[in-house]
């Protein structure tokens, strides 16, 4: 009986161990499922991230090249109002007394601009006698607003370009001094001061808007 015990005591031990181990190998085989589980959770959370960042990088890609295209239009129709005004200012020159008038005025700024006693003037060919005929008057004016005396010469030899719209160019000192007062040059100014005010009448305040050059 003691045999029988004994080979019965050492079944149930073994049962145990078989028990017990079992018991471990589920636990792990449980653990080891969670755990791939979990990668498989994350995997997807990454791409799910993934997606929805792609998502987003894509919707931000079509707001700019939305604002993009807003911004090439209206510096599209901002140029179209510069070239209307450039045709309309080649206009004014077929008016002989306005165009007069205007290049009396150009001369005497420029020399206000430069306030040298001798100036060069350059003018185009075509506007070499209108030049000469209110030279006294342009002189004169300059005189009584700078109370300073200038020597002025008409360069005969070296025209500006016969395309431009018309004006003058004044120098001194060799060319080291230089006021280009040609209608294109005059319109550019305005241009670059005015298009602040151009852009808010034709597209209203931008909050954004921290520069107005």
């Amino acid at each position: 009986s003691n045999g029988i015990n004994a080979e019965y005591g050492a079944d149930e031990k073994e049962v145990e161990i078989l028990a017990k181990a079992d018991e471990e190998f589920n636990i792990e085989k449980g653990r080891l499922v969670e755990q791939e589980k979990q990668k498989i959770r994350a995997f997807y959370e990454k791409k799910e991230k993934n997606a929805e960042l792609q998502k987003k990088i894509q919707m931000s890609n079509l707001q700019n090249q939305a604002r993009l295209k807003l911004l090439k239009q209206r510096e599209n129709h901002l140029d179209e109002v510069v070239a209307n005004t450039t045709v309309k200012l080649r206009t004014i020159t077929n008016d002989l007394g306005k165009y007069q008038g205007m290049l009396q005025g150009l001369i005497t700024q420029g020399l206000c601009q430069l306030l040298e006693p001798n100036v060069l003037i350059q003018c185009r060919q075509k506007d070499l006698q209108l030049v000469k005929d209110v030279l006294d008057k342009a002189l004169k004016q300059y005189t009584q607003l700078s109370g300073l005396d200038v020597d002025i010469n008409i360069d005969e030899k070296n025209f500006l370009a016969s395309d431009i719209a018309g004006g003058v160019q004044l120098s001194a000192r060799d060319g080291k001094l230089m006021v280009s007062n040609t209608l294109e040059a005059r319109l550019d100014q305005i241009v670059k001061q005015k298009i602040p005010e151009i852009r808010t009448k034709l597209y209203g305040n931008n909050p954004n808007r921290r520069f107005f050059d």
